[in-house]
């Protein structure tokens, strides 16, 4: 059984598995070196050579206890002939969407679609560097897509005015996103992934009188459907006030929390496994201050399952002489 494995299904308190968001990418310069070369993200993710080769990237650098997929929660509104392009110091565009096209779409048409993704699993999982570590996929939750698909760029903390004016319109996209994210999990396993994530980075956008319309009912349709899939499911709900609430009605086997939470809270309230939690912008500072930080995660978590991660993805800048101390600091805890 794997470390992370241990964690997640035993409860183990007795280590500390670590993984980092977005370890894989643009801080690595061997990764900047493809990136040049391969300017369209999209299809960078769509390439299963590349992609897995860029998801191995970090194992051979670091004592990771995971591999996670390189790729992107959008290569699902891709897979949904929802025009993808990635903006040099923007973020994400997309076209309009059609919900008519969209649900007159079949499986087989997505999953050829967005085939490269399950291939570069495939690869990945079955390489000598994965041995007893876990391969993670990932997608992204009804919510957060619903944003992206409607409001087609990042909504960058606020939604629009009217976003919930058309409440069947946006259940008819919740229903066709519910359909393609499970076609994208099973995929996903098929192919090798035995952990999955789901990434609601816009959970923190809604007010509570609509959390558990976007957030809980969707969630936790693709949970139960990951869990009857035998497969651990770790979900991240960024910015979300209510994590007690949250893992209470969802019931995920880890739950991941971002740097804005109170861990001490976490810890008293929260009796799942737990992983992430430290700001990624203290991998910019010194080893003295990393080390602080670090140490403050370990030691509030040192009795209860616990995975070391960050409270969201590396940041661009990151040393990864910076990492390497973190992780060697974590495995010697």
């Amino acid at each position: 059984m794997t470390p992370i494995d241990k964690v997640l299904k035993k409860k183990d308190t007795t280590i500390n598995p670590i993984w980092i968001m977005r370890q894989a990418g643009r801080y690595l310069p061997e990764f900047r070196e493809i990136r040049k070369i391969n300017p369209d993200f999209i299809k960078l993710c769509l390439n299963e050579k590349l992609a897995s080769e860029i998801t191995l990237q970090p194992l051979k650098r670091f004592k990771l206890d995971a591999a996670i997929i390189f790729s992107d929660i959008l290569i699902l509104p891709y897979g949904l002939n929802q025009e993808v392009k990635f903006k040099k110091d923007f973020g994400p565009l997309l076209s309009d969407l059609n919900l008519d096209e969209i649900s007159k779409l079949n499986e087989n048409d997505f999953v050829k679609k967005v085939l490269p993704v399950y291939k570069a699993i495939n690869l990945v999982s079955s390489n000598k560097l994965v041995e007893n570590k876990n391969t993670i996929g990932f997608v992204g939750a009804p919510w957060t897509l619903l944003v992206y698909m409607l409001n087609k760029q990042s909504p960058k903390k606020k939604l629009k005015n009217n976003f919930f004016v058309d409440n069947v319109y946006i259940n008819k996209i919740l229903y066709v996103l519910e359909k393609f994210l499970k076609i994208h999990i099973k995929n996903q396993i098929k192919n090798g992934a035995n952990t999955i994530q789901i990434f609601d980075s816009w959970a923190g956008l809604l007010e509570n009188k609509y959390i558990a319309n976007y957030v809980y009912e969707p969630t936790f349709n693709l949970v139960e459907f990951v869990k009857n899939l035998k497969v651990p499911v770790i979900c991240f709900p960024r910015g979300i006030k209510d994590y007690k609430t949250y893992c209470k009605t969802i019931k995920p086997d880890g739950i991941c929390i971002d740097y804005e939470v109170d861990p001490l809270l976490i810890r008293k309230e929260i009796q799942i496994p737990i992983q992430g939690g430290m700001d990624p912008k203290v991998l910019l500072t010194d080893k003295e201050t990393l080390k602080k930080e670090a140490t403050k995660y370990l030691d509030i978590f040192k009795d209860h399952p616990y995975i070391f991660n960050l409270g969201h993805g590396v940041l661009p800048q990151t040393d990864p002489i910076m990492m390497e101390y973190l992780v060697n600091l974590v495995k010697d805890y």
